[in-house]
């Protein structure tokens, strides 16, 4: 255990100091993105935080960083870190709902004492599509971008909210997530790019590579799952795409609305 968390943590932030060093512009750890864990113990499922460490590293660098959070639960984690920081601001898009894990991030969850407004919390509920999520995404993150000016990024792509892990939850497909994605790029500012949650491995895979081609701009989305050992797993399609699931979204047009709303209020507390 006690490797595994060396090789997270250290790659990371590695990771970070390339980003620094100005030696690369987008440096990626899949690997990463452990958004969970506390300062004195793990949580849900993570033993480090190493997003908390490489914002950490950033910092030494680049005086403003922004924390963006598409995992399906919510990065409580890196939010209580900096929760009463002006110079970190922490951005997630996640299920929240009574009884789901970790029960943090509601839309009224904005920091504390001067850290008040630099905390955003889109909270989601189920059957959330890609088109939900690029639809808060879009009303409120440039917002928050031109608000508190970044000098550098870290995005957590945690892909247990894609069509066919066990959660059944949300239903976006890899597509969803190299939009957003394609967005933070846009920004052109130092990008470190982790991994996170994810419980149907093919699907992740698809998600994660699909990301990185995007990057390149490729898209491999209408490729054939090349052959590997692992191949039976991507059946019975054996195709990078991942089709939408039928799950109705419960976020209304009214909901993503209020949500926009109440975010771009809060804004006007960034200094």
């Amino acid at each position: 255990m006690f490797d595994t968390v060396c090789v997270i943590g250290g790659a990371t932030l590695g990771a970070a100091e390339e980003l620094s060093f100005g030696y690369h512009k987008i440096v990626i750890n899949w690997f990463g993105g452990w958004h969970h864990g506390q300062p004195d113990k793990a949580d849900g499922f993570c033993y480090l935080n190493d997003c908390v460490l490489g914002i950490r590293k950033l910092r030494d660098h680049f005086d403003r960083v922004l924390y963006i959070d598409i995992d399906l639960h919510h990065g409580n984690g890196v939010e209580s870190a900096f929760y009463e920081s002006t110079k970190v601001l922490t951005y997630s898009v996640h299920k929240y709902e009574a009884g789901f894990y970790p029960g943090s991030g509601d839309l009224a969850d904005i920091g504390r004492g001067r850290g008040r407004g630099y905390s955003v919390n889109i909270p989601l509920r189920d059957g959330a599509s890609d088109e939900t999520l690029n639809t808060v995404v879009e009303s409120t993150l440039d917002s928050v971008v031109d608000r508190f000016k970044p000098d550098a990024i870290v995005c957590q792509c945690g892909a247990d909210g894609v069509v066919g892990d066990p959660h059944q939850s949300f239903s976006y497909t890899p597509g969803g997530l190299v939009r957003v994605v394609k967005r933070v790029v846009g920004y052109r500012k130092p990008l470190l790019l982790l991994g996170g949650g994810g419980y149907n491995h093919p699907n992740v895979a698809r998600t994660w590579t699909l990301i990185t081609a995007s990057l390149l701009d490729l898209d491999l989305s209408e490729r054939d799952i090349p052959e590997h050992e692992h191949l039976l797993e991507y059946g019975p399609g054996f195709e990078m795409s991942v089709s939408p699931s039928n799950k109705p979204d419960q976020n209304d047009a009214n909901y993503l609305q209020h949500i926009a709303s109440v975010v771009n209020s809060n804004l006007e507390l960034i200094k």
